[in-house]
């Protein structure tokens, strides 16, 4: 797990005070700056995965005061080299089993999962290129039954981080964030269809091409695949890794089927593009269900119990809908006509 620098910014307080907060933390270094008499800047360095617990025991303590400020800063080395052994090992077990649960999972912060999301739904100039050119090449290697030219559209991945931040603000119960999410999906899935359905107008499309016949029907593999993809998407994000390879799985569910229906609506092949539009629909839920499972896995929750409840109650109807969505349209598959 990556370290990072933790900088709080609080009214002055006893040192045993900050001993108390910080005791049952990993803490790697840690000082604190005193130039203004009335306020401490503490600076520490810990993993990523104690963050939340560290920020959250300040904010309790100190969330209204004048002043009060935490910044989160990646680090990409520290020298020397932290000790091997760390505090964390010399706990009792008493102490262990006291620590919450969610700082036993290795995963970044909800704070610094906000920050990733947040930043990665804005609606600019670079999200609708990389989406337009993701279609663009992704339709290419589908004609030509290319997997490497699909693949290689796929690392594009541009609607990966919309729909980890569905299933984050699905799990935190954030409504903010989830309508961003939501604005940021349907603009990138009209965009990839609007391209898509250009090419399919000017372009001779073959249904019978292996790599477009496949995304025009649903198997039990592509349900595991999508939850697979949503799951290695979350733990992408949760653990701190680079999303970029593991966000390939995500968009091979999506991207490709999402693609093919604009192709097949464009060339007038309106059979096709309902069977693509099925696997894109299944997809989504999953990848999205999946998602949710794995962040509360992970122990991603909100900070205070009243949002906790908050978060519980959409947690369970979005769940409740992704699956009756997703049990739907198996009836419906299971019904129509092969």
């Amino acid at each position: 797990m990556t370290q990072r620098l933790v900088q709080i910014t609080f009214p002055k307080v006893p040192a045993d005070d900050i001993a108390r907060m910080t005791k049952d933390i990993n803490v790697v270094n840690m000082w604190e700056d005193l130039r203004d008499p009335g306020k401490s800047i503490l600076q520490l360095i810990v993993p990523a995965e104690d963050c939340e617990q560290i920020m959250d025991h300040f904010q309790q303590r100190f969330g209204n005061s004048s002043g009060f400020n935490i910044i989160l800063m990646s680090l990409e080395a520290v020298i020397p080299r932290p000790e091997t052994e760390t505090k964390k090992e010399k706990l009792s077990e008493e102490s262990k089993k006291k620590k919450p649960a969610s700082t036993n999972k290795h995963r970044v912060s909800r704070e610094e999962l906000y920050a990733d999301m947040n930043a990665g739904i804005q609606i600019n100039r670079a999200f609708i290129f990389l989406t337009i050119l993701s279609s663009i090449v992704a339709a290419v290697g589908l004609m030509r039954n290319d997997i490497a030219i699909i693949i290689g559209a796929m690392v594009i991945a541009p609607l990966l981080t919309p729909n980890m931040a569905l299933a984050l603000a699905t799990t935190l119960g954030d409504i903010d964030l989830g309508k961003n999410a939501l604005k940021t999906n349907f603009t990138g899935i009209f965009l990839a269809i609007l391209f898509s359905l250009c090419i399919g107008v000017f372009f001779n499309i073959d249904a019978g091409v292996p790599a477009l016949a496949s995304r025009t029907s649903i198997s039990i593999s592509d349900i595991i695949l999508a939850f697979a993809a949503g799951s290695a998407g979350t733990l992408a994000f949760t653990t701190g890794f680079s999303g970029a390879l593991i966000g390939v799985m995500v968009a091979v569910a999506l991207m490709p089927p999402l693609v093919a229906v604009g192709m097949f609506a464009g060339s007038g092949q309106f059979i096709p593009a309902m069977g693509a539009l099925m696997l894109f629909a299944v997809n989504l839920i999953c990848v999205n269900l999946a998602g949710v499972i794995t962040f509360i896995i992970q122990g991603v929750r909100p900070r205070t119990w009243w949002e906790a409840e908050r978060a519980k109650k959409a947690t369970i109807k979005a769940a409740v809908m992704w699956g009756a969505l997703l049990f739907a349209l198996i009836i419906i598959l299971y019904l129509t006509p092969k």
